[in-house]
């Protein structure tokens, strides 16, 4: 058996875990006004006369205030020139204001009434009721109310606002970091927990509790997601429909994470349960690979889409692949991360995103062996003004995973 794989049960695993939130301090204010200013000007270099956040993780990260969208109409306006402003069913109104963090005038609908009737006035009043206006909408605006909106002021051009909100959001601050750094410190811990209580029989729910349970003991609110599989299983990179239980010599495969003020951790670990084949071996090897050199490739002003080919070209060597055929890596090298698990820009080709300091992403170039097994090494790194550097280190060794023998 690896090193840390087994051998605890539940409860020690659990005892061997303690608060980790203390001093994790969350956006302040100054950051909140620092972001409106960065994205006015980005408006006015390209002429927006207002940006309509809607509620999500772009409200967020631009007010601070977190609500989950519905069919209610909640959101705020930010003018290219002025203070932002929200909308919101009168109902929520002392809600609304009790979760500000950026002090805005709130203007409110009723039930009866249309609150697209209410953005449309709004923007008239920031001179958007002339022909030529332009509008900009964060991309997780419902079609809904663009559609309403289509109706109500034929005479708004009505823009994706990505080239502002992804702009801002894809550098992360070192508050940002900070945030992120913390909960992957979390999921680590969580998940050598994990590793140390499993046995054979086990099944994936009673691991995702236990994973559950884990985050919680760190000072998380739990899972953020969790996806266990076990032997064949695991080379379906988000799951199936009806896990397997654990059994004698599996691959393991283990993705978590939680959040820290809203900021987010995504972490891989792929193991065995018991004796390595050598085919096991040689894959878990290939994916250590793999990942180092996607690592390597990662240098500021390199695009995006290189960091993704250095990944195809290492598991190629390998004989693995080419491109997306298996075995070999399905789907792309990595992601952005931040306030959404998925967010910009990303490892893959065809992202020709420059890579700058602050830009988060997760580096993990799974490799699926349909009918045996799947091994993915995911660890996230940020980008510094020297290049990459990670927030966990990669898995040690098939043989000791967690480097607890190093």
């Amino acid at each position: 058996m690896a090193i840390g794989i087994g051998g605890s049960s539940r409860e020690q695993a659990l005892a061997g875990l303690s608060d980790m939130l203390q001093g994790a301090q969350p956006i302040g204010l100054d950051e909140y006004r620092s972001r409106i200013a960065r994205a006015q000007a980005l408006m006015r270099e390209q002429g927006l006369a207002a940006l309509y956040l809607h509620a999500g993780t772009s409200l967020r990260y631009f007010t601070g205030l977190v609500w989950r969208g519905s069919e209610r109409l909640v959101g705020a306006i930010v003018p290219a020139q002025g203070e932002v402003e929200y909308l919101a069913p009168a109902f929520e109104e002392g809600t609304i204001r009790d979760y500000q963090v950026l002090p805005g005038a709130v203007h409110t609908w009723h039930e009866h009434e249309s609150p697209y009737r209410l953005l449309q006035q709004r923007l008239a009043g920031h001179g958007l009721g002339m022909a030529g206006a332009v509008l900009g909408l964060c991309e997780s605006t419902p079609f809904f109310v663009v559609d309403a909106l289509r109706q109500l002021a034929p005479e708004l051009e009505l823009r994706n606002a990505r080239p502002v909100t992804a702009a801002c959001r894809m550098h992360k601050s070192a508050a940002e970091i900070a945030l992120m750094q913390r909960a992957h410190d979390m999921t680590l811990a969580v998940h050598r927990a994990t590793a140390s209580m499993l046995y054979e029989g086990i099944g994936a729910a009673e691991v995702e509790d236990f994973i559950e349970a884990a985050h919680r003991k760190v000072g998380a609110a739990g899972s953020y997601f969790c996806i266990v599989l076990f032997g064949p299983d695991s080379a379906f990179p988000h799951g199936v429909r009806q896990p397997n239980p654990l059994r004698r010599d599996d691959m393991v495969l283990i993705d978590t994470g939680c959040l820290v003020h809203g900021y987010m951790s995504d972490i891989t670990r792929s193991y065995v349960f018991g004796t390595p084949s050598a085919r096991q071996r040689e894959i878990w090897n290939s994916e250590k690979t793999a990942q180092a050199a996607a690592f390597a490739a990662a240098r500021i002003g390199v695009p995006c889409e290189a960091v993704d080919a250095a990944a195809r070209r290492s598991l190629e060597a390998d004989g693995l692949g080419p491109a997306y055929a298996l075995p070999g890596l399905p789907h792309r090298t990595g992601h952005g991360i931040g306030l959404d698990i998925h967010e910009w820009p990303y490892l893959v080709g065809g992202d020709t995103t420059l890579l700058a300091a602050g830009m988060c992403f997760s580096n993990e170039p799974m490799i699926c062996v349909p009918g045996e097994f799947g091994i993915r090494h995911e660890d996230h790194f940020y980008m510094t003004d020297h290049g990459p550097r990670w927030f966990t280190q990669p898995a040690h060794s098939i043989d000791d995973p967690f480097g607890l023998a190093a």
